[in-house]
C-alpha cells in the first residue's frame, strides 16, 4: 500500500524528531518508499493525514502517541464521510500513554510496528462520532478511535496535559488521578442508550469506549471490541479517592467490573447531559475538547486498521 507517515515530533519526549534521520532510514529500510510531515500544533495531524488521503496514499500511519492517532482518524474524514473506506490506519506507537496500543496487545518497539506494516493483513475498525459543545459554546463534531468519557477523567486528563511527564506517562496520570480527584464533586447526568428512557446517575465516570484502556493502563472496559459495531460503556459511581488508591490494582486488571460501583452496558449510540445545569466536561482519546451535553454514535468498519 502507498503509505504515509504523520509524525509528531514531540512524542517519545521529543526524541521522535530529534532522531528523525536515523529512524527514517530503518522505516525504509523495512518498508520501502515513503511520504511523511512532521505535525506543527493542535489538530495539525488531521489535516495532514486528510490531505495524503486525497493525494492518493493507502496507508496512513500515525507515529506518536495516543493524541496523534486521534489527530489522524479525524483526517479519515471530511464533511460527515469517510474519505476512503479501504484506505487503513496503521500506527507506530511513540507516546508516553500508549492506551490504544495496549488494546492489541502492542509493545513500543520500532521493529514489531514495521512488521505489522509490512503484511497487507489489515481489519475492520470502527470510529467514534462525538457530538458536544466546545469551550466558545459552539456545537462541535470529532472523531474517536479509543475512548471518550465524562466526568473526573476530564479533570484528569486537564492535569495530566498540564503537567510533566519526565517521571513517565503512568506517574503522570497516577498523580494526575490523585489531584482530580481530590477536587472532583460526582455530577448528576441524565444518560441515554440507543434512543431509550434517559436515566439520572451520579458518576465518577462514563467511558464510552471503543478500545480497553484510557488513563495510561486502566482497563476500564476489558470486553470492548473495535470492530464489533457496539460500544462498551463503563459507568462508575460512588468511589473516593481512597477506592483509587488501595483498590487501584483491580481499576488496572479489570476486575473492578465485579464491584459495585460499576455498571456496564453496550449500545451503538450514548447521550448525557448534565441534570442540574452543572457544567461537565468531557475526554476524547486523552483531549478536553468541551462539555455535556454530549451524543456519541458508533460507525461500524468505518475505516480499515493495519494490524
Amino acid at each position: 500500500m502507498k503509505t504515509f507517515l504523520v509524525v509528531n515530533p514531540r512524542s517519545a519526549g521529543g526524541q521522535t524528531g530529534k532522531r528523525w534521520a536515523e529512524l527514517s532510514a530503518h522505516i525504509g529500510k523495512a518498508i520501502g518508499e515513503f511520504g511523511h510531515e512532521f505535525t506543527a500544533g493542535a489538530m495539525d495531524a488531521a489535516r495532514i493525514a486528510r490531505k495524503a488521503i486525497e493525494s492518493g496514499y493507502e496507508c496512513i500511519v500515525a507515529v506518536g502517541g495516543d493524541g496523534t492517532i486521534n489527530e489522524v482518524v479525524n483526517g479519515f474524514f471530511h464533511e460527515g464521510r469517510v474519505l476512503n473506506p479501504n484506505a487503513a490506519l496503521g500506527v507506530i506507537p511513540r507516546g508516553t500513554g500508549g492506551d490504544f496500543r495496549r488494546a492489541f496487545g502492542w509493545d513500543l518497539e520500532l521493529d514489531a510496528a514495521l512488521a505489522r506494516l509490512r503484511t497487507d493483513k489489515t481489519e475492520p475498525f470502527d470510529v467514534g462520532l462525538v457530538e458536544y459543545i466546545n469551550h466558545e459554546g459552539k456545537p462541535e463534531r470529532r472523531y474517536f478511535a479509543n475512548i471518550a468519557s465524562l466526568g473526573v477523567s476530564a479533570a484528569v486528563a486537564t492535569e495530566v496535559n498540564t503537567s510533566s511527564k519526565a517521571l513517565g506517562g503512568n506517574m503522570a496520570f497516577v498523580w494526575g488521578t490523585v489531584k482530580g480527584m481530590f477536587r472532583f464533586e460526582p455530577p448528576t447526568v441524565l444518560i441515554r442508550a440507543d434512543g431509550g428512557e434517559p436515566q439520572s446517575v451520579s458518576i465518577n465516570v462514563v467511558a464510552v469506549a471503543n478500545g480497553r484502556y484510557f488513563g495510561s493502563g486502566m482497563c476500564v472496559a476489558p470486553d470492548a471490541l473495535t470492530h464489533d459495531g457496539l460500544f462498551d460503556v463503563t459507568i462508575w459511581s460512588g468511589y473516593t479517592l481512597k477506592d483509587f488508591i488501595f483498590k487501584s490494582k483491580g481499576i488496572y486488571s479489570g476486575e473492578h467490573v465485579t464491584w459495585k460501583g460499576t455498571r456496564r452496558l453496550q449500545c451503538r449510540t450514548f447521550e448525557a447531559e448534565s441534570a442540574n445545569g452543572r457544567e461537565v466536561a468531557i475526554e476524547v482519546d486523552g483531549e478536553v475538547p468541551g462539555r455535556l451535553p454530549v451524543k456519541m454514535t458508533v460507525l461500524p468498519a468505518a475505516i480499515r486498521l493495519k494490524v
